[in-house]
This record gives C-alpha cells, sequence and structure tokens, in this order.
C-alpha cells in the first residue's frame, strides 16, 4: 500500500530539515546520507524515495536552512534588527538553526551548479529582504557580504574578544551610509 502525498511530503520535509541542521554543522563531506537519515529516524532506503542524490538534498536543505534560520535570526523587522540579530556570539557558537550563507560559504564553492544556484538564490533573498526597508541594491549587497562575512570569519577565529569587537564592527551600519 502506497503513502498518501501528505505523509509522502512530512518525511521528505523530515530529512530536508534533518540535512539542513547536519550539513550546515558538518558540511557536505563530513555528513553522510546514513547520519541524515538516522536524524530523521527513517533508513537510508527511504531517502531514494525522495532524492536521486546527496547534491539534490544538499541543494534542498541550503533553501530550507536559510528559510529556518531567517525565522530564528532575522524575522520581519527593520534593517538595523536583522543585522544586530544576525550578528551575534550565539549565531557564531552555531546555537540554533545554522545559516548556510555564513557557514557554508567554503563549501558551497566546490560544489556543483545545482548546489551554488540554490545559494545564489538564498543570497538573493537576503539583499532583497534588506532591499525592504528602502536600501538600493548596492548597501543591500554590503549589508549582507557584513553579515555573512561576519559571523562567518568570527567562527574562525579562537580571540572571543576579537570576535565581539568584529560583530560590533559589523553591526555599525552607518559607517558605510547603510542607514
Amino acid at each position: 500500500m502506497a503513502w498518501d502525498n501528505e505523509h509522502k511530503e512530512k518525511t521528505r520535509q523530515r530529512i530536508v530539515a534533518s540535512a539542513a541542521k547536519l550539513f550546515t554543522q558538518f558540511g557536505f563531506d563530513n555528513i553522510g546520507i546514513n547520519e541524515i537519515m538516522a536524524d530523521a529516524g527513517l533508513t537510508r532506503g527511504a531517502f531514494y524515495a525522495h532524492f536521486n542524490t546527496k547534491s539534490d538534498l544538499y541543494a534542498e536543505s541550503i533553501v530550507a536552512g536559510a528559510i529556518m534560520a531567517a525565522a530564528q535570526h532575522i524575522k520581519e523587522a527593520s534593517v538595523q534588527d536583522i543585522v544586530s540579530g544576525y550578528l551575534t556570539k550565539e549565531h557564531v557558537a552555531g546555537t540554533g538553526q545554522h545559516c548556510p550563507l555564513a557557514f557554508l560559504t567554503t563549501d558551497i564553492s566546490q560544489r556543483d551548479s545545482q548546489v551554488r544556484q540554490a545559494y545564489t538564490t538564498v543570497f538573493n533573498g537576503l539583499i532583497k529582504r534588506l532591499q525592504k526597508d528602502g536600501l538600493h541594491r548596492s548597501q543591500a549587497i554590503k549589508q549582507a557580504v557584513l553579515m555573512i562575512g561576519g559571523v562567518a570569519i568570527s567562527r574562525a577565529l579562537d580571540d572571543n574578544d576579537l570576535v565581539e569587537e568584529l560583530l560590533f564592527a559589523c553591526q555599525q551600519t552607518e559607517a558605510l551610509d547603510i542607514l
């Protein structure tokens, strides 16, 4: 007996949510289908009913991960609220959902065009969200780069004082005449 479409979709979403969480924590090469499926509470065989390749899942999980991270770190707020919510020590530490834009930057550059396109879509989405408050496109791009770069570089540093200084500097949007 075949599963109904609603059950199949819920199962697919569980897989994608697990993949978004695990890929942003460990990267593409350091997490396997078995770990993703176990996290989703499913067997490896169920994977192939929903995806052809791990790369297909990776691309979909980038978008899903960004949506989940935005719900946690960005929300519907002013640009300054978005910036200050994103550029936090908690986000750098990986508390909650990780943003694929900051957590997977170097990993994405090594992937196929499907995965890079998903990343590009998410990046463009952040730019458009930042433009909602009246930022020009070039200002929104600068702000997105400050946010993503601020979190990505902070994750690589081992000096907590420097991390705090970096995050604070990236939050100072008026320095770029953004607001």
